[in-house]
């Protein structure tokens, strides 16, 4: 099956039919979605501007990850569920608008600096004082460019849809 196939079985399923049809579910589902990325988004922001020495310094990074990480991880589940159900009721608009591809890309590469700081630069972070290393500060730098990239790119996918 080709991609616009999946597409369209995807938009022709019956949770996106009934999401894409009902005038007040898809409008709810974006709110649920919007306050979800700004509690994931400030949550992880909370955590880069101390791996900065920005913020925070008074506190340990790790005590402030390990208080922080369990909101974002919840925040983040609501907002991929409401993502992909958004997603499902318009994927043959979604599948192709170049904005909304860029997010998932930056998204990608969030993710992939999240895991290579976890796995790699901060498995000593309970040793860390300030300012952290300099690995650190740089994840936290590229955590912050790349997060405000998701969040104007899903801000602008609203202005190109047809």
């Amino acid at each position: 099956m080709s991609l616009e196939g999946m597409l369209r079985w995807l938009e022709a399923t019956p949770i996106a039919v009934t999401i894409a049809e009902n005038e007040v579910l898809f409008p709810c589902i974006e709110s649920l979605h919007v306050l979800a990325i700004a509690l994931v988004v400030g949550s992880i922001f909370i955590v880069d501007l101390r791996l900065l020495g920005l913020a925070s310094r008074d506190r340990a990074a790790d005590r402030l990850m390990h208080e922080v990480l369990p909101l974002t991880w919840g925040a983040f589940a609501l907002a991929a569920t409401t993502g992909l159900l958004m997603f499902a009721a318009k994927a043959t608009t979604y599948g192709h608008n170049r904005l909304f591809l860029t997010k998932l890309a930056l998204l990608a590469l969030a993710g992939l600096n999240a895991a290579t700081f976890h796995l790699v630069t901060g498995r000593r972070v309970e040793s860390w004082t300030i300012p952290t290393p300099l690995a650190a500060r740089v994840a936290g730098g590229v955590s912050l460019t790349l997060w405000a990239g998701v969040v104007a790119c899903g801000r602008w996918v609203g202005f190109t849809l047809r």
